[in-house]
């Protein structure tokens, strides 16, 4: 079954087209990093606006990559949720047409469970075998981070996730207080290469769960740069409002090196042993790293240094959106999509066995 998948949740404009749910044809993907870069995260309209330009483009180039004509699909799928809702219904007006058109089903995706999908994934002929089902999923990218239990195709239970920020979204905010580009995670990554003594940060640990908080993180590397920058003991000075600190013009590079090498560590190690500790837990037979996060150097790392079942960790080309995974998911989905099927922007991860979202 060759699926057309489409993707365009966020700042990605990405299609692809995928066998039987696991042999990678194309993946065109046409980032909006330049576009947004200038605003440290993503605008929506300009999002919307990118999505526009770039999507008959895309679709065109990743069928002529993938060496097959529009006749030769036999479905087209497309994310229709969670994302920014502009952004959605760009991909999803230009799928409906296309499936209308062809005169082929129109598939709708969860972007969690096309995520989930990456890991299938391949470009290797004879496909190398399947990842272990049940598995423990940890999914970690700019918007989402939680730890979903798979016991197979279409049927997920989250177990832990985060209660404020997303580890891809505080990555984004800390790069920023230091001064570095967006975004976040390859930049903060680039910044502690060269850190001589990482500095030390809290981790929140929430006992008894599988949930993860970067806030509190998050307002302690503010503290600390502050303290850095001006010698001023924030803590006793509670109740004062923090100076305004030019972090390019108050630390020195060194400085900016050990902050962000800490912060990664932080974040990495409370994804990885929260991970581990869920995955024995529940006694699955494998794990996986999907999302953005994933293509971090050091949590990759961590993981296998954790864990020690099968590890399946998205190839890097199919860690950030794209849409190879939507075609991937589809196929073991194979729901033809409802012919009102709309966006929704907060749509979360559904078992498809029990038709409800999971909790």
């Amino acid at each position: 079954m060759l699926i057309l998948g489409i993707e365009t949740s966020c700042d990605e404009t990405s299609a692809a087209v995928v066998a039987d749910g696991r042999l990678v044809k194309s993946n065109i993907v046409s980032s909006q990093i330049a576009a947004h870069a200038p605003f440290g995260g993503v605008v929506p309209e300009i999002a919307s606006r990118q999505h526009v330009k770039a999507i008959a483009y895309v679709v065109e180039a990743a069928i002529s990559e993938a060496g097959v004509t529009k006749d030769d699909l036999d479905a087209v799928a497309v994310t229709y949720g969670p994302g920014l809702a502009g952004a959605l219904l760009v991909g999803l007006s230009f799928a409906r047409g296309m499936a209308a058109g062809l005169g082929i089903p129109l598939i709708g995706v969860n972007h969690l469970e096309g995520h989930l999908h990456s890991v299938w994934l391949t470009t290797e002929t004879p496909l190398p075998s399947p990842p272990l089902l049940p598995m423990m999923a940890l999914i970690v990218s700019g918007g989402h981070t939680e730890l979903v239990l798979v016991r197979d195709h279409g049927d997920y239970e989250v177990v832990g996730r985060t209660l404020d920020d997303a580890a891809g979204e505080a990555f984004d905010k800390v790069a920023r207080l230091l001064g570095l580009p967006y975004p976040g995670g390859p930049s903060i990554q680039a910044a502690s290469a060269p850190a001589d003594a990482p500095v030390p940060l809290p981790r929140a640990k929430l006992p008894g769960t599988y949930d993860f908080s970067f806030s509190g993180l998050k307002t302690a590397v503010l503290h600390r740069v502050v303290e850095m920058a001006t010698g001023r003991d924030v803590n006793a000075a509670r109740g004062q409002s923090l100076p305004d600190v030019d972090v390019a013009e108050s630390l020195s590079e060194q400085q900016i090196a050990d902050m962000a090498a800490g912060f990664q560590e932080s974040v990495v190690d409370v994804l990885a042993s929260k991970t581990a500790q869920a995955a024995r837990d529940f006694a699955v037979r494998s794990v996986a790293v999907v999302g953005g996060v994933a293509a971090n150097r050091l949590l990759r790392l961590r993981m296998r240094e954790e864990i020690n079942l099968p590890l399946y960790i998205s190839e890097l080309a199919y860690a950030t959106d794209n849409a190879a995974m939507i075609a991937g998911a589809a196929y073991y989905s194979n729901r033809q999509a409802p012919g009102l099927l709309d966006v929704e922007p907060s749509l979360s991860l559904q078992s498809h066995r029990t038709g409800a979202g999971v909790a």
